[in-house]
């Protein structure tokens, strides 16, 4: 374990550097700093976080563009029926940023800050924080667009419906941006939650990676790999798991790894 610490702390090292949000998703949120706006563009961003990442990079850009430059503006007092029915990303188009959009104008209205939201919902004292935020978002989000009169707004692949037993990949993705604060990639804009209660945000590279590794056993990317992988990732690093996810990410995408 000795070893494979030293290797990963080397790793972390090599990504966990300014220049690898230059080509990555975290760049978005990176843009602001007003804390709202940072939550926003993280959720948002990571929500279309999925596939090849230029493609990844070029739609986040169109729908940062929406926002104007003021994200949390724009969810308040935007008109979100304006947006059209085109395609933002793969299979999310403009009726799925709508229902999230509305969504979020209920949280913020109601609480000022999606991290107030999170603090109102205790999500602070749970072993699974992200989990638990994600299933009280959903319940927002559904009734938010009940209230909604147009057929053509769906939730489809803005956060899994059966959130209790995803991986929240891009979910965790964005809370590890929105918590860890080291000054270099992640922004740290939250003092609710502790980078030691983040969870990895697990996917077929980081999953395929961990498992060469020796730290993941279960072969679903589901729900109990991420905590079986973050659980053995904090054996290396209790205060701060997820400084991994760049070694991971590291290994798994750009060097590929050796048994």
């Amino acid at each position: 374990m000795e070893n494979l610490k030293q290797r990963m702390d080397e790793l972390a090292a090599r990504y966990n550097v300014p220049e690898f949000a230059a080509s990555d998703p975290v760049q978005f949120p990176r843009r602001y700093t007003d804390s709202r706006d940072i939550e926003i563009s993280a959720f948002v961003t990571s929500v279309i976080s999925w596939g090849r990442r230029q493609m990844i990079l070029r739609n986040a850009d169109r729908i940062d563009s929406l926002f104007e430059g003021q994200p949390h503006r724009f969810v308040l007092e935007g008109n979100l029926d304006a947006i059209g029915e085109e395609n933002l990303h793969r299979t999310f188009f403009g009726r799925h940023l709508r229902y999230l959009l509305r969504g979020l104008r209920d949280i913020y209205s109601a609480y000022g800050s999606l991290e107030g939201f999170a603090a109102a919902k205790g999500v602070e004292k749970s072993e699974a924080p992200s989990w638990v935020l994600a299933g009280e978002m959903n319940t927002v989000f559904d009734a938010a667009n009940s209230r909604c009169s147009c057929p053509l707004c769906g939730p489809t692949r803005c956060l899994p419906a059966d959130a209790g037993n995803s991986a929240l990949k891009r979910f965790n993705m964005a809370l590890r941006w929105l918590v860890r604060n080291d000054g270099i990639v992640d922004l740290g804009v939250w003092s609710l939650l502790k980078p030691s209660q983040l969870y990895i945000p697990l996917d077929v590279h980081s999953g395929r990676t961990a498992r060469t590794l020796g730290l993941l056993s279960r072969m679903a990317n589901d729900r109990r790999a991420a905590v079986e992988l973050t659980e053995s990732l904090r054996k290396m690093n209790p205060e701060d798991p997820t400084i991994y996810d760049f070694a991971l990410f590291g290994a798994g995408v750009n060097d590929g790894v050796e048994e």
